[in-house]
Formats: structure tokens, sequence, C-alpha cells
């Protein structure tokens, strides 16, 4: 892949510190969910991954709405992304919510939503590594 783009972040402390971009655009406190032992200060980086993963998947459905001449520009991507144990370590799982406009029959919705899985950098990069499941409403 030759990138025609690449962002930088440094965090310290890990997920009790801060996070800033390398453009200075990005800059926030990192705090511990509640859930997980911590104060709930700050955000954290499932968090971040979920406002990322949402943007980018409607983006791609953006895309292939336009190929299909089907206007999906008003959509909705809301993504879950929790976090587990797993052995002995922790795991990822996520659940992308996609809210498709008025007038989008659930055949053409659902067509669309799992393209854009397809074509998504997001859904390719954790695609066989994370669960995602597609709920279209």
């Amino acid at each position: 892949m030759d990138a025609i783009y690449t962002a930088a972040a440094t965090a310290t402390h890990g997920r009790d510190g801060r996070a800033v971009s390398s453009d200075g655009t990005l800059d926030l406190a990192l705090g511990i969910p509640v859930e997980m032992g911590g104060n709930g200060r700050g955000t954290n980086p499932e968090q971040l991954f979920a406002a990322g993963y949402a943007a980018c998947f409607g983006s791609a459905l953006g895309v292939v709405g336009r190929a299909a001449k089907v206007d999906v520009s008003d959509a909705a991507v809301t993504a879950e992304v929790g976090i587990g144990k797993q052995g002995e370590g922790f795991a990822l799982a996520v659940t992308l919510r996609v809210e498709l406009p008025d007038g989008i029959d659930a055949e053409t919705g659902r067509r669309l939503v799992e393209q854009a899985h397809q074509v998504c950098p997001y859904s390719n990069a954790t695609r066989g590594n994370i669960p995602v499941e597609l709920v279209v409403e």
C-alpha cells in the first residue's frame, strides 16, 4: 500500500494520560472507564476507536451509495466498541449500527451496508481479527 496520508499521535501514561496528534489538533485527556476501575474522567481508546470507525464507515457508505445512485448522505453510523477479557489478555468486539435515511428499502440498505463493510479501511483492518456485527436500522 502507498499511503496517501499518515496520521500520528502520541499517548503518554497509557489509559490514564494524554493523547496528542502530531499537528496538535487532537489533544485529549485520557481516562480509564468506571467499569474498568477508573474515575471515568477523560476519553478512552475504545471511544476514539468507535469515533474513527463510525466516521470511516459513514464515508465508505457514501462511496458505495453514490456508485449505486442512492442518497445516503443523511445516514448515521454508531460504532459500539466493547472490550473484555479474553484468555490472559483483552479483546475487542464491534457493533456498527447504521441508521439509513427514509425511503431506502431494507434490501437496498442491507446491500449498501455490506458493500461499505468491504471497502471501509477500518473494516478491512479488523476483518478476521475481531467480531464486527452490522445492524441496519
